[in-house]
């Protein structure tokens, strides 16, 4: 039987909830097709930063070099501890200590979830850019409090980072409908967004088999809204696709829904799992946070892992629920209940 290890941060808020109903269905998943899961779970998290002065310890990239995965629940508790200090302290460095630069969204409609918009029909993969651009972290501030004080962030584009996120998504694009859309501002930033463009249509003379269309991130949220349905795989920076996952996440349901996958393409080191809604400090341990998000996120480090059935038994189960009308509207369901009915659904 085959053992994987994996790291598990809850974090913060419902990040402890949704990390311990993610579990029960991945045990329930690997009892049903026969592997093992050996977790180990650490406390980096605001209040482990407040006892410490730090998100994690000094060596805490190495120790999570040992594992096969590792999964997140939401890290934030911004009445104590700005989201800057804690962004910085451990996610962004986890994401580029382990060259986890594609982040991968999957935004879609689950059977039974009522979106806002008309559309009923889209299939989007959004593939954002995770180690650089935007959030490079190159930068400062000088004469801080005076009236001359200046600010300073400088994004940073290199031809590998740039090379390597178009080049997986034009793969993802090959596996699915063929279409990529690169999203970029190039009409207003005229060097590291023109530099993109130059090497995505570099890029696609070796994927002749792929569509490419061109959009500004403007354009794209409107076509997002108005036409989902025309879309596939789109690629897009680190701000971008940040921004632009969101919006995905509005037109499925909701941050409830929201699955992420930070991955390390080469497996050079672990990649990392997460729901993307945050911490939501205000509903923390009431049984009330939607884990379907924290589940799908599950079964794509399952997939990841190459346990490829148990990651399809799970989504089905997933949609399964949702077709019953189990966790389709906030509040509709407890944490518990939506749990119950994907395990059952899986068990079944």
């Amino acid at each position: 039987m085959t053992t994987y290890k994996l790291a598990l941060i809850p974090g913060d808020g419902i990040g402890v909830d949704v990390t311990d109903a993610t579990m029960k269905v991945l045990r329930g998943a690997a009892a049903k097709f026969s592997f093992a899961l050996e977790t180990e779970t650490f406390p980096w998290s605001c209040e482990y930063y407040l006892e410490t002065g730090a998100m994690m310890p000094a060596d805490g990239i190495a120790t999570l070099k040992g594992f096969d995965a590792i999964y997140l629940g939401a890290v934030g508790w911004p009445a104590t501890v700005p989201d800057s200090v804690s962004l910085h302290g451990l996610l962004l460095p986890i994401r580029k200590e382990f060259r986890q630069y594609a982040n991968i969204r999957p935004h879609r409609l689950l059977p039974g979830v009522e979106g806002p918009l008309k559309s009923e029909g889209f299939d989007i993969l959004c593939i954002r850019e995770n180690t650089e651009g935007e959030y490079s972290g190159a930068g400062g501030r000088v004469h801080q409090g005076q009236d001359n004080e200046v600010a300073v962030e400088t994004s940073v584009f290199t031809r590998t980072g740039v090379e390597r996120i178009l080049r997986f998504g034009f793969e993802q694009a090959r596996a699915r409908r063929k279409h990529l859309t690169s999203v970029t501002k190039s009409n207003a930033q005229k060097y590291s967004m023109v530099f993109w463009d130059e090497v995505t249509r570099e890029l696609a003379a070796e994927y002749p088999d792929v569509t490419v269309s061109h959009m500004h991130i403007d354009a794209m949220a409107a076509k997002m809204v108005m036409a989902p349905e025309d879309l596939d795989v789109i690629v897009a920076s680190n701000l971008f696709g940040d921004i632009l996952t969101d919006l995905g996440a509005a037109i499925q349901g909701g941050l409830g829904f929201a699955a992420s996958a930070n991955i390390c393409p080469d497996r050079s080191g672990p990649s990392m799992f997460e729901p993307v809604h945050g911490s939501a400090p205000d509903i923390a341990g009431k049984n009330i946070a939607n884990p379907i998000a924290a589940i799908w996120s599950g079964a794509m480090m399952l997939d990841h892992l190459g346990e490829t059935e148990a990651a399809t038994a799970v989504l089905a189960a997933i949609e399964t629920a949702t077709g019953q009308g189990i966790g389709t509207r906030p509040g509709s369901h407890s944490t518990d209940d939506i749990t119950a009915a994907i395990l059952s659904a899986l068990e079944a």
